[in-house]
């Protein structure tokens, strides 16, 4: 039996400890990326180290770490390194975590200014054990990086706070540019790939966004390869623009260990094109579609895109 490490010291995943080996496919050709050995992503690495901060791009094993650490592009994970979910397809250790770090923001604002960032991704573990699931923590650290890199743009990619009272409202108050929340999967994979959260409760929490600050961007993302039909993604595109959001991505599900979710399917290129063009004309601003899109990946650049289509579209 395979059991996920972390630091030798204790399982990684202890609630996956015990699940049999899933079986796993053979990457494609498209999906291979080089290894992270550039003199750039030691400095970015270097950066994270001296704040003591916490990035998805490490935790989440994201494959894109090589190419956004060498332009020294990092996703800040905050409030810990464990989450108190078990989401089937992810990698960030699970566990009760620590308390919250009050220097947190004031950290994640220095590790901003000195990796010279224009847009910053901020992202968390999942804290149900926080009266607000860490609402008030995320916009301290927005508030942080407002005061010390005042012409950076904030971007946050939040759990769905467990629909804790007020939580939204708490971070669309401190005015992140984009509001990014994850839907990760279709609504029939839920139980199995997501059992802590609802579909329908992400996708109201992304409507609360829009009806408390109508000129804030939103966006959401989904994984496909877990097993999903072509019309439920199409539903979800559906589900996204009645609430509303405005940038949508897709990307290839990847197991990071055989006590994960199994990749059902590696989707080829060209139907994630297709994906792309039936979301532009069911009416999002920006899509990303593509086998190795992520959710912060090219984000400052893909964030120029979606504020020159929503002039382009009110003009």
């Amino acid at each position: 039996m395979v059991v996920v490490l972390d630091n030798v010291a204790r399982p990684r995943h202890p609630e996956k400890a015990h699940r049999p080996d899933a079986p796993t496919l053979k990457k494609p050709d498209w999906i291979r990326v080089k290894a992270p050995v550039s003199k750039g992503y030691g400095e970015t690495q270097a950066i994270v180290r001296a704040n003591g901060l916490h990035t998805v791009c490490e935790e989440a094993g994201c494959p894109n770490i090589g190419e956004c650490w060498d332009k020294k592009h990092a996703t800040f994970m905050i409030m810990g390194d464990t989450c108190t979910r078990a989401c089937a397809f992810c990698n960030v250790k699970t566990g009760l975590p620590a308390a919250l770090d009050p220097s947190e923001p004031a950290h994640v604002a220095q590790a901003t200014a000195k990796l010279g960032l224009l847009h910053i991704v901020v992202t968390s573990v999942d804290r149900d054990d926080l009266d607000d699931g860490g609402a008030a923590h995320f916009a301290a650290v927005i508030r942080a990086i407002r005061a010390q890199c005042p012409a950076t743009t904030i971007e946050v990619l939040t759990p769905d706070f467990l629909r804790k009272p007020g939580a939204v409202e708490t971070v669309v108050a401190a005015k992140p540019d984009v509001f990014n929340h994850n839907l990760e999967t279709v609504p029939s994979k839920y139980l199995t790939v997501r059992p802590g959260a609802r579909y329908f409760a992400s996708i109201r929490l992304l409507q609360q966004v829009k009806e408390i600050d109508p000129t804030m961007f939103t966006k959401s993302g989904i994984m496909v390869g877990l097993g999903e039909e072509r019309t439920e993604i199409l539903q979800v595109m559906d589900d996204l623009r009645a609430a509303d959001v405005d940038f949508l991505t897709i990307g290839q599900y990847l197991q990071p260990s055989r006590k994960h979710h199994a990749v059902e399917r590696f989707m080829p290129p060209a139907e994630f094109k297709a994906l792309e063009t039936v979301a532009y004309a069911k009416g999002f601003l920006m899509v990303q579609a593509s086998p190795l899109t992520r959710s912060s990946h090219h984000a400052g650049e893909d964030f120029a895109r979606l504020k020159a289509a929503r002039d382009a579209r009110a003009r």
